[in-house]
């Protein structure tokens, strides 16, 4: 009895995760007996700070093991609210304003799922995370991609959004810093982004998971906090990348409190509520030490600069240096080869997992993304195989 005859037909539409096959390939080739570095996991390789651990700990021992509201603890919520205020110049009320989530990606989800109807659509930058393709077409929604150019530094340019606009377009997603691209939005085109969601009446997604990772002076700043924007808003986060715990699932939305029921309704059908003890982490990582969150960040910053300046020393590399998240996207376009074609060579003949840019788009071919949460001697052995492995592809084209 074969699956696909009972799959409903809209999931053709939806594609296998290109970054999940590199790393079932890496996996296999490693299992063979093969030494494969690791760069295409797109999370932090640090633990938990040992705080946020002890308070979910704490939080099992005193029984906090029910089910929560469905819009989350109300000491998470408030200590949400609280970091907006100070770090985003937002003023979101907790009782009615904020829903703890499954992590970020349930709530891209909740936003797509509360607000298209069938054939409807989401902007979503590409090159850009596949699950902002993948989504809407999970409800017959529709997505419909906008050009992030290397010329222009990856930066989301309202003309090129402009020009994706359709009547059928209701919802917008921007993404600061960018994945795969590592672009923190200037405020500049956040000010012309802005402009236009106004003049067309779109609802913005502003997907801010990487924020506090940003480097060389770089500033997030929240699309939501510009004039007029914060009721048309949905501010996603979470606390996988920033407190390195992708493992407990745990994000949390922001929106007015008109927007916020139909959202409400997805989550409450969805999954009910985030984990009860893992909010319990969620409070400390927001109001405990923060110098865990310095510290990666530094170390990130270490990573990069070493891996962009082997990368320049690679003949048909050029890479533009990422503002913030923790991935470089280089443009591998000089040696002939597709995307894909050249990540499956670098897995194969150098012993190193990248994604191809086609993984985030049909913007992506020529480039491949390259995280570096890795450690620091296991990316160094990484570019020396790269520059091998590269120059001999050199000599074949």
């Amino acid at each position: 009895m074969g699956a696909r005859r009972y799959e409903a037909s809209r999931l053709g539409q939806v594609p296998f995760s290109g970054i999940r096959r590199i790393m079932e390939e890496a996996n296999r080739l490693e299992q063979a007996g093969a030494s494969i570095i690791h760069l295409e996991i797109g999370r932090p390789d640090f633990d938990t700070p040992a705080h946020i651990k002890e308070a979910a700990k704490a939080a099992l021992d005193r029984g906090d093991v029910h089910y929560t509201s469905n819009l989350g603890t109300i000491a998470l919520r408030r200590a949400v609210s609280r970091k907006l205020r100070d770090e985003n110049g937002l003023d979101y009320d907790p009782e009615t304003e904020i829903m703890i989530t499954v992590g970020a990606v349930e709530g891209i989800f909740a936003a797509a799922a509360a607000f298209l109807n069938p054939g409807e659509e989401m902007l979503v930058p590409d090159p850009g995370w596949v699950n902002y393709v993948s989504v809407p077409r999970i409800i017959s929604a529709q997505s419909t991609s906008y050009r992030l150019r290397e010329e222009a530094g990856f930066q989301p340019e309202a003309a090129q959004i402009a020009a994706a606009i359709t009547p059928r377009t209701k919802l917008l997603v921007l993404l600061s810093p960018g994945n795969p691209t590592g672009t923190v939005a200037s405020q500049d085109a956040l000010r012309e982004i802005a402009f236009l969601a106004q003049r067309h009446d779109l609802l913005v997604v502003a997907d801010e998971i990487y924020e506090r990772i940003v480097y060389d002076g770089a500033q997030h700043v929240s699309i939501a906090s510009l004039p007029g924007m914060r009721d048309r808003t949905i501010v996603v986060n979470g606390f996988s990348k920033a407190y390195s715990m992708t493992g407990w699932r745990l994000g949390y939305l922001a929106a007015s409190k008109e927007l916020m029921p139909p959202l409400l309704k997805v989550h409450q059908n969805l999954v009910t509520c985030a984990t009860s003890f893992a909010q319990a982490g969620g409070v400390a990582a927001l109001e405990g030490p923060q110098e865990c969150v310095a510290a990666m960040v530094q170390e990130f910053k270490r990573r990069r600069d070493m891996l962009i300046e082997a990368l320049r020393h690679i003949p048909g590399v050029r890479c533009i240096v990422p503002q913030g998240a923790f991935y470089v996207f280089p443009n591998v376009s000089a040696f002939g080869l597709t995307s894909e074609a050249i990540a499956m060579y670098i897995l194969q003949e150098a012993g190193v997992a990248v994604v191809p840019g086609t993984a985030f788009g049909r913007g992506g071919e020529g480039y491949i993304r390259i995280s570096f949460a890795n450690s620091f001697e296991q990316i160094e052995e990484a570019t020396r195989r790269l520059a091998a492995a590269l120059g001999r592809l050199a000599t074949r084209t």
